[in-house]
């Protein structure tokens, strides 16, 4: 596994890119297939290669096309090293909003 913390944003967007392309490639898939299949246009698959930015929605409908969905789902995934990490996971999962007091300027 990579070690991604001592790298720059720009590094990993590159990174990322690069093996989107060679997943795409190595499927022998063209950016018009998979745009086809993902319902986005060509342009929006060569920009996100291209590490331009491009909306996260599209990201997950060609991930969805090459079949990379459980990456993404794993992404944020709560990490959850012990029962208190549980407890405090299934504790927050509930909350909706943080509310502000009068102190903080409202």
């Amino acid at each position: 596994m990579l070690d991604l913390s001592l790298t720059k944003p720009e590094e990993i967007v590159k990174l990322l890119c690069g093996r989107l392309r060679k997943d795409r490639l190595a499927q022998r898939m063209t950016q018009a297939d998979v745009a086809a299949r993902a319902g986005i246009g060509v342009n929006t698959v060569s920009n996100l290669e291209a590490g331009r930015n491009v909306g996260f929605e599209n990201l997950v409908k060609v991930a969805m096309v090459l079949g990379r969905v459980n990456e993404l789902e794993a992404l944020f995934a709560p990490q959850i090293d012990s029962l208190d990490d549980l407890l405090r996971y299934e504790k927050n999962a509930s909350r909706k909003r943080v509310k502000r007091s009068n102190a903080d300027g409202e």
